[in-house]
């Protein structure tokens, strides 16, 4: 790690939740670099799916290091300790070198009025017709505007500063990358409030690369976009420009870039996200969520057999406790349960049908939202199965690995960072 640890300009977060397909996602980036783009690979995995796996960051450390090493790859990766908070930061310490600061429950807390007060006079260049390069019409910001979002964002951004210190700390200033979250919220940020939040976060002197804030729309997991997709790239290329503005206004980080918290498979906004970019030539961190999970499930499913029965066994247990294994996720899953296949039926499927149903192929009459997102937050199940389940990844790795790359390189990183 040099002295200054800097993400290049485009990244993709990898979710890797049994720490088995690092070499296949990153062969994916290194087809991007065939092609001409770096991507930088950032592995995540947050600390309820450790919890839920029974594995530790530096069993990711160790399967992101082996991947690098025998494929060759020589520039940057990184670990990141994914959502972090004051009571978990402390266990990802040694393995990480990428933090997510995830602050969404401070968001609407009391910060204190002295604390608004400091803040609104500190930043009174804010308030009236702010003129920001990028957006079409000036922004209206009156006094009140800045109170209101000072007082519901300061908490956030000052509990934001006590767990990048605490870091710090321990790795050193400018040895590791920080993202502040607040995508795991009802609410999404207007571009008014996000200048506010960098204002906040400058004020804080935290050095942020990245961050994610909450977007209009549905990000379901591993399934499309949901929404205005027109309105999403209005507040994509107004979010872009309210960052190059804080870079130049309060001396922020050069390479700040949005973080898209994706729930992956976001296929509609990919191609609105690309040209507002280019437009800015700006930056972006995408993280892919659990897609590789499922892409492992395709895989044993495709290689029949055993892997079939394994799959279809985990679909049976996840469908027996669906209640319980989606409450977790409720914000981001839309599930019809009267739409979900019955396990009987699932288990007389050849893998042709169990595949079709599972891929994320819209033009696919067999392919089932449903299914696919019962599955997604089904990796519990996969986990109390042990060994026996990772033995059969194994048995399966040519299919698996072939899918996990084709997934990453031909849905996300190829429709984001290469098309024309």
């Amino acid at each position: 790690m040099g002295e200054f640890t800097i993400l290049g300009k485009y990244s993709v977060g990898v979710g890797d939740r049994f720490a088995h397909q690092a070499e296949a996602q990153l062969l994916a980036c290194m087809l991007a670099a065939e092609q001409g783009v770096d991507v930088t690979p950032v592995w995540n995995k947050s600390h309820r799916e450790h919890t839920i796996i029974g594995t530790k960051p530096l069993d990711s450390r160790m399967a992101a290091d082996a991947a690098a090493k025998k494929l060759d790859w020589s520039k940057p990766y990184f670990l990141d300790a994914d959502h972090i908070t004051l009571a978990t930061w402390e266990g990802y310490v040694e393995a990480c070198d990428f933090f997510t600061i995830d602050v969404a429950e401070q968001i609407g807390r009391p910060a204190g009025a002295s604390a608004v007060e400091a803040f609104v006079f500190r930043h009174a260049n804010l308030v009236g017709e702010l003129s920001v390069p990028g957006v079409e019409a000036p922004l209206p910001i009156d006094r009140d505007t800045v109170t209101l979002a000072a007082g519901k964002y300061l908490a956030a951004v000052r509990e934001a500063g006590r767990i990048y210190r605490r870091v710090e700390e321990r790795k050193g200033r400018a040895r590791f990358i920080t993202e502040i979250s607040m995508d795991e919220t009802d609410v999404p940020q207007t571009p008014i409030e996000l200048l506010i939040i960098l204002a906040a976060i400058a004020d804080e002197g935290i050095p942020i690369q990245t961050i994610a804030p909450k977007f209009t729309g549905r990000f379901n997991k591993g399934c499309d976009y949901v929404g205005d997709v027109a309105k999403f790239e209005e507040e994509f290329c107004n979010d872009l420009a309210a960052i190059a503005f804080a870079i130049r206004t309060y001396g922020m980080s050069q390479n700040l870039k949005l973080s898209v918290h994706s729930g992956s498979d976001k296929f509609s906004i990919y191609g609105p996200m690309r040209r507002a970019l280019r437009a800015f030539d700006a930056g972006v961190h995408l993280k892919t969520a659990g897609t590789t999970w499922l892409e492992e499930l395709i895989g044993l499913a495709e290689g029949g057999g055993d892997g079939l029965r394994l799959a279809q066994e985990i679909y049976s247990e996840a469908y027996a406790h669906r209640e319980e294994l989606c409450a977790p996720y409720a914000t981001v899953i839309d599930i019809d349960f009267s739409k979900l296949p019955e396990p009987g039926d699932v288990r007389a499927w050849p893998s042709e049908q169990f595949v079709a149903t599972l891929r994320h192929d819209p033009r696919c009459r067999d392919f089932n939202a449903n299914f696919r997102q019962l599955l997604h937050v089904g990796y519990k199940v996969a986990a109390k199965m042990g060994q026996r389940y990772l033995d059969l990844l194994a048995v399966y790795e040519v299919s698996i690995s072939k899918n996990v790359t084709d997934n990453l390189f031909e849905r996300h990183i190829k429709p984001l960072f290469l098309a024309d």
